[in-house]
């Protein structure tokens, strides 16, 4: 009794792993993004801009 050969079931299974990793690592990669690094830089500009302008007033160029 010969054993019928399993074709395609490795590259489907190979595309579909690699389709899923990708997917997840965009939607992790976006939510890190937009949801940590984006608020933590606006958060430190804006930090940055309050120290300026009360050094600006200080030395009275305003």
């Amino acid at each position: 009794m010969a054993i019928k050969p399993i074709t395609g079931m490795l590259r489907r299974g190979l595309v579909l792993d690699l389709s899923i990793a990708g997917a997840l690592g965009l939607t992790a990669g976006y939510g890190w993004w937009y949801g940590y690094h984006v608020p933590a830089v606006r958060k430190r500009d804006a930090f940055y801009q309050k120290l300026e302008d009360e050094r600006a007033k200080a030395i009275g160029t305003v």
